[in-house]
């Protein structure tokens, strides 16, 4: 019937040990990977690299044509949940976020 039973007896764990939660200081998750920035269906330029972990996310846009733009081209929209990213006023890379994030402790640097 496929079900497969290994014996883990030697581990010493008991069911009261696998329904505890276990502690978020314990280890540390984090994501990261290549989106694209294309509004084109069948185009993926990898144009933004995101790295997420409990404490941040930091994003790399490789766009063509914005690299000398002036600075202000950029802009971040934060919420509790999710973040986005502007060039020129239109969104050109969003991300629902792994936690709640406090707006008011939320901030951006652009770096060419």
């Amino acid at each position: 019937d496929g079900v497969v039973s290994i014996d883990v007896s030697d581990l010493g764990l008991t069911i009261a040990d696998l329904e505890k939660k276990i502690p978020t200081h314990n280890f540390s998750l984090e994501s990261s990977g290549y989106q694209s920035t294309s509004r084109l269906p069948d185009v993926d330029d990898e144009g933004c690299y995101w790295v997420e972990n409990p404490e941040d996310i930091d994003v790399t846009l490789r766009i063509p044509g914005l690299r000398g733009q002036p600075a202000e081209a950029l802009n971040v929209l934060f919420s509790t949940t999710t973040t986005s990213i502007t060039a020129f006023g239109r969104i050109v890379w969003s991300t629902i976020q792994m936690g709640i994030s406090d707006t008011d402790d939320c901030s951006f640097l652009s770096l060419d």
